[in-house]
């Protein structure tokens, strides 16, 4: 049974989606409270709910007596650093090398709970990604790539990265080879907050095979996902060799 979708949520995800199309862009004014609360059939107080949240998450500034604006800062500056493995290695002077073992489009039907939980996607939300599609198993809701990193010829990393298809169309058709898959994502779509995990995990099969060492071996798994105008725009799980890699900073 489909659970049916807040009124606040239906209009804070309707909002999202102007401003991912480009219709309402940074500094533009949005639709009245009054002209929202008609087109969904709400009450203002329902609107007020939607854009408070909205506000709250940086996505819109309200200026009193002026309207409800899309907000310019968030979007023209990184606001997560986010440092990735080739950087590592190269300020180590060690050689950096990075294979791609696969990239592929994944349909709604190809949806795991796990990436419908971390995206927030529902089955109203997949219609968002499949309106300009006449069948709805050919739309692409996430893109997926798995790429092994290198350090002086041994593989120190395993990646595997789900990235929203409709917020980063191109992405599918990167050489990541070449180019690193964060920096290009910070370039086309600059991140404004995320949250991450790190767990010692025993390897599976396949992760042993790409790292190169033994099944059921500890690994140090780094899951991470990073948001871009309020909403989940990569989720990644980054597998490191238990005896290869460790994690340091400055307290």
């Amino acid at each position: 049974m489909t659970k049916t979708i807040p009124a606040y949520q239906r209009i804070k995800n309707a909002i999202l989606d102007n401003i991912h199309s480009g219709k309402w862009q940074a500094g533009n004014a949005i639709s009245t409270e009054m002209a929202l609360a008609e087109e969904f059939g709400v009450s203002r107080m329902t609107v007020n709910r939607a854009l408070k949240e909205l506000s709250e998450e940086r996505v819109l500034e309200r200026r009193q007596g002026s309207g409800t604006f899309v907000a310019q800062q968030q979007f023209n500056h990184t606001f997560v650093e986010v440092r990735n493995i080739a950087q590592d290695l190269k300020s180590a002077n060690r050689d950096y090398e990075a294979k791609v073992v696969s990239k592929r489009a994944i349909t709604a039907d190809m949806l795991d709970d796990e990436l419908r939980r971390k995206f927030g996607i529902d089955d109203a939300a997949v219609l968002v990604h499949t309106n300009a599609y006449t069948d709805a198993s050919d739309a692409p809701v996430l893109y997926e790539v798995k790429i092994i990193h290198f350090a002086d010829g041994q593989p120190i990393q395993f990646e595997e990265r789900w990235v929203d298809a409709n917020k980063v169309p191109a992405f599918i058709e990167q050489d990541f080879s070449v180019v690193n898959t964060s920096d290009y994502l910070i370039a086309k779509s600059p991140l404004e907050r995320g949250s991450y995990t790190i767990r010692a995990l025993a390897a599976p099969d396949e992760i042993a095979d790409f790292l190169q060492i033994i099944a059921q071996s500890p690994t140090l798994v780094l899951c991470r996902q990073t948001y871009s105008a309020g909403q989940v725009v990569t989720f990644v799980k980054m597998w490191h060799a238990g005896d290869r890699y460790q994690f340091s900073g400055d307290l």
